[in-house]
């Protein structure tokens, strides 16, 4: 028999459940776009955008879409200038790329570490999330009306709400491609977005993932306005592969890429494949991203019709470095990136 809780022992559980637990109130997501608004430009500019990648995807637009940039963005100004430069080099090679900016406002942690701007601005371990979406989306807003379009990962579906706006292209990561509140999210999407292969280098994941996403969902979510609601999704055609490697395995090669085409005709989901040319692939050896590019060009030219993109790691430095006192401006504190001058002399060698 279920006996009622005294008042007393009722008060220490939920005094206790605050002292694991704090709140900070932050806007809404509709009050965060009413405060930093897309210009009417800029809104129509990323719809081209996505038709654009649109078609790369489904093979009316024989171009390559390469997904390029930092890591992870912590330094607001490297990362302008850095778009700077991508913008010039993405109209001398337009007719051959389709170049879309990494803006990755989130980083994904296996244990523990800095989460991205988004979540700590300020990289003091402290977290602040107001910050964080005021200074994303301002970031973003720039980025945008440099023409640039722009990519991130969705890690938090809470995110796209406040940012999805002004992104192109959106990826979700070898953890959370499993995730079915993540599928149930990119299901919803207006932009095309690129599910990676498991940690383990498998690809049933994500062409489960992709077939999901492809559906109507009913899920809960939260509204603009920051009320509780019943979300109903019609469903993403825009769906498809990245490939990154996964546990020291590599799968970039002409036989990885036909047995994951292979397996995603099976599933009967989009056969369009994009390689990661880091991660896994390269080892996390930033420098390798320059072989692996030219070796997955080279299966494209020799007639292989599902490569459809490229992924590249790439800042105004070489490497990285950890976070602390006297950063080297332009280096990544996350994953290890090709330099600006590897970067452009890789992509008009192409």
């Amino acid at each position: 028999m279920n006996m009622p809780l005294k008042s007393e022992t009722l008060g220490e559980q939920i005094a206790s459940a605050c002292q694991h637990r704090q709140e900070s109130t932050l806007p809404t997501a509709g009050e965060l776009r009413q405060q930093f608004p897309a210009g009417e430009h800029q809104v129509r500019a990323i719809a081209g955008y996505r038709e654009e990648i649109r078609a790369v995807l489904h093979g009316q637009d024989d171009r390559t879409l390469i997904v390029m940039g930092p890591c992870s963005i912590h330094d607001e100004q490297a990362a302008l200038d850095y778009a700077t430069r991508l913008k010039a080099l993405s109209d001398d090679v337009s007719d051959r790329f389709l170049i879309v900016m990494r803006a990755y406002l989130e980083k994904p942690r296996t244990t523990v570490g800095w989460k991205g701007l988004l979540y700590d601005p300020e990289r003091t371990g402290q977290g602040d999330l107001k910050q964080g979406l005021e200074r994303s989306r301002k970031l973003l807003l720039a980025l945008s009306e440099l023409g640039l379009p722009l990519a991130t990962e969705a890690l938090s579906p809470f995110m796209m709400d406040y940012l999805g706006d002004l992104v192109s292209w959106t990826a979700i990561g070898a953890r959370t491609t499993e995730s079915q509140i993540h599928r149930e999210m990119v299901s919803g999407l207006p932009m095309p977005t690129g599910f990676k292969n498991g940690t383990d280098g498998g690809i049933t994941v994500a062409s489960h993932a992709m077939k999901s996403a492809t559906h109507p969902h009913h899920h809960m979510g939260i509204s603009h306005s920051g009320a509780p609601v019943m979300i109903s999704t019609a469903g993403n055609p825009d769906t498809h592969l990245v490939l990154r490697g996964g546990r020291g395995v590599t799968n970039y090669d002409e036989l990885s890429i036909a047995k994951a085409v292979a397996e995603l005709e099976k599933a009967g989901v989009s056969t369009a494949v994009m390689v990661d040319c880091s991660h896994d692939n390269a080892c996390k050896q930033a420098e390798r991203q320059v072989d692996i590019a030219r070796e997955v060009l080279a299966q494209k030219r020799n007639g292989n019709p599902h490569i459809k993109g490229l992924m590249l790691e790439s800042f105004l430095e070489f490497g990285r470095q950890d976070d602390g006192q006297n950063l080297v401006y332009g280096c990544s504190i996350t994953d290890p990136c090709l330099s600006w001058e590897q970067t452009e002399a890789l992509i008009r060698s192409l």
